[in-house]
């Protein structure tokens, strides 16, 4: 087992793991970090916890230390700049025709790096605003692509269901979802009953979805024809987390079954 603090980078941002070097933390410290891009401002966003070493996903770098005052002063300057080399980046991307919409521009710590990302329908050639770039702000400039699920994670807004979208409340990571997920819930493959705000299949879709693969082991499948004691017919409609199912019968009409009493399918 490791011991570990989450970090986070900037609000409702992804929280990544850390070493705690031996420091005392609690959450809303601000801290310098070692990372793939160099030294980086955080914010202590999870306590002290320990995880198993097999779920780590990439190396664990240690916390520095906790930001000092002259920190905290650095990192509103780089702030600073940063929204104003957005606003250059946009003019720029609009100059060269680029189809693309830059959402947000960051620099790490010691400015070692200059952030960008930004969305696009297509694959973008933004070799020349890079090269602008560098030679406005002396420093390595990195454009990244992102997809419509992390835009509406940082844009926020409200569900289906009337509450916050989770994405942006409490998630940071985004799993896998399919449309089976759908499927497996007897959901109506609706786009606007199962997509959410940014378009894509709602991430809540996931939440039950092993409890319903588990209480439909055994059940049959919608329009299968199966023999009942009642005589041969087709499903009609299968409720998963009831365990029951109606059977359209021939001669007889629409019968109800309950899984587990009638085995004889």
């Amino acid at each position: 087992m490791l011991k570990v603090v989450g970090i986070t980078f900037k609000n409702k941002g992804k929280v990544y793991n850390f070493s705690p070097n031996d420091l005392s933390l609690k959450i809303g410290d601000n801290v310098i970090v070692e990372t793939e891009r160099g030294l980086q401002f955080g914010t202590v966003a999870v306590e002290l916890r320990e995880i198993s070493e097999d779920t780590l996903v990439a190396p664990l770098n240690p916390i520095l230390r906790l930001a000092t005052a002259d920190d905290v002063k650095k990192n509103k300057k780089n702030v600073e700049d940063a929204r104003k080399a957005l606003i250059k980046a946009r003019e720029l991307a609009s100059k060269y025709n680029l189809n693309m919409y830059i959402i947000d521009a960051s620099f790490t710590h010691n400015r070692s790096q200059l952030f960008f990302r930004f969305m696009a329908d297509n694959r973008i050639d933004f070799r020349s605003l890079a090269k602008d770039l560098a030679n406005i702000y002396k420093t390595r400039i990195e454009l990244r692509q992102i997809g419509v699920r992390d835009r509406a994670k940082e844009t926020g807004g409200y569900g289906q269901c009337g509450c916050p979208l989770c994405c942006s409340k409490f998630m940071n990571d985004f799993d896998s979802i399919s449309i089976n997920m759908a499927k497996t819930q007897n959901i109506a493959l609706n786009p606007s009953k199962i997509n959410g705000i940014c378009g894509r299949l709602l991430c809540c879709l996931k939440y039950e979805n092993e409890c319903y693969k588990e209480c439909g082991k055994g059940m049959p499948q919608m329009n299968k024809k199966i023999k009942t004691e009642k005589g041969e017919g087709k499903v009609i409609s299968v409720d998963v987390l009831a365990r029951t199912y109606k059977v359209n019968i021939p001669d007889v009409g629409i019968v109800e079954f309950k899984k587990d009493e009638d085995e004889s399918n």
